[in-house]
């Protein structure tokens, strides 16, 4: 059902696109932007949903119109099984699926956050012709997250053991299926929230704090949601990807989003890379990784750096972006200074300095 507690100038709606009954945030004109205004589609990360991108609709000048869906099986969206075979292909199409229902003259503005900016770079690469500019928010790793061990995305292990489904906290998991709201142990989803989320020296404004944690908590689990399924294997450490769920959708197993540089040059979207100098999970040492929590000795049995060394997730998208560039299309990287995983919500005056820069074209 829609939500009656949204922000000023924010509203809540549930559409049926054929493909997904869709619940999404909306802002600015109610049938298309006006006076110069651009037409903003924004997607949430993993274990979240549109209220992480409340705050930035909100702030978004009335001439814009702006959307924030729940992606399948987050927040108040259809919770249809996810077919991670097809990497981040669901969420890609049920977004084009609602873009083209909703009547949305193309082409738009994307801004993705985390996975979101995963599904993001697959709908431009989908739909390059629907896309105007793309903006990326501490982006999955376009070789997608773990088992991979250079900027190539090579993965080190045939079978991609170490990523997908399997390598979910179940602490963390049971937090979410418990709808547990408070912060006792190191899983609890409101300290990962605290902690990891957000630079730890960020401090939550009670209320807004409850409405992230919400979003969270509204997430679907289980092995066709989160984090998915997976299978024995012989590698270490001993689990390898299953065929549904979220978590196997960005293994690289599936998610190979290097073909955005594939793009024609003539369609490739300006790309505005936008990142946290302290992000903790997409990043060279990220702590969700099991090569850093096999480095820091966290996990029995780590086969070493030349085998299973830390995903380095930011010189990956930093390395298929200047090819991006090489091939025709152009990208800036921004990093703010003592900001972790969520810059829109830890910095957002100068978040929404770069956004309106880029709107604003």
């Amino acid at each position: 059902m829609s939500r009656d507690d949204t922000l000023a100038g924010v509203d809540s709606r549930i559409v049926d696109t054929g493909r997904l009954d869709t619940h999404f945030l909306e802002s600015g004109g109610n049938d298309r932007a006006t006076d110069g205004g651009r037409t903003i589609v924004c997607l949430h990360g993993n274990v979240s949903s549109s209220r992480f991108f409340e705050d930035v609709l909100a702030a978004l000048p009335g001439r814009h119109r702006a959307i924030a869906p729940d992606l399948r099986g987050f927040g108040d969206s259809e919770p249809k099984p996810i077919d991670a075979t097809n990497g981040l292909g669901d969420f890609a199409a049920d977004v084009r699926a609602l873009v083209a229902e909703l009547g949305f003259e193309s082409p738009v503005v994307l801004v993705g956050w985390s996975n979101g900016g995963g599904v993001a770079m697959r709908y431009a690469i989908d739909n390059p012709d629907d896309v105007a500019e793309l903006v990326l928010v501490n982006p999955l790793s376009p070789y997608g997250f773990g088992g991979t061990k250079d900027t190539e995305g090579t993965p080190c292990f045939d079978d991609y053991a170490g990523s997908g489904g399997g390598i979910g906290n179940d602490g963390f998991v049971a937090g979410l299926a418990n709808r547990d709201r408070s912060e006792e142990g190191r899983t609890a989803p409101r300290k990962v929230l605290r902690t990891y989320y957000v630079d730890p020296t960020y401090e939550f404004d009670d209320d807004r704090e409850e409405s992230y944690l919400t979003g969270m908590l509204d997430t679907t689990t289980g092995d066709e949601h989160y984090p998915g399924s997976w299978e024995p294997s012989d590698n270490w450490p001993g689990i390898a990807p299953g065929e549904t769920g979220v978590n196997n959708a960005i293994s690289p197993t599936y998610c190979d989003l290097e073909a955005i540089t594939e793009i024609d040059p003539d369609e490739k979207p300006p790309v505005l890379w936008i990142r946290g100098d302290s992000d903790q999970i997409v990043s060279n040492a990220s702590l969700f990784d099991l090569g850093t929590l096999g480095r820091m000795g966290e996990l029995p049995d780590w086969p070493g750096e030349d085998v299973f060394p830390p995903q380095p997730m930011v010189d990956q998208t930093r390395a298929v972006l200047e090819t991006y560039a090489d091939r025709g299309g152009e990208f800036e990287e921004v990093v703010f200074g003592n900001t972790g995983h969520t810059p829109h919500l830890e910095v957002p005056g100068d978040f929404m300095d770069r956004l309106e820069a880029v709107l604003h074209g």
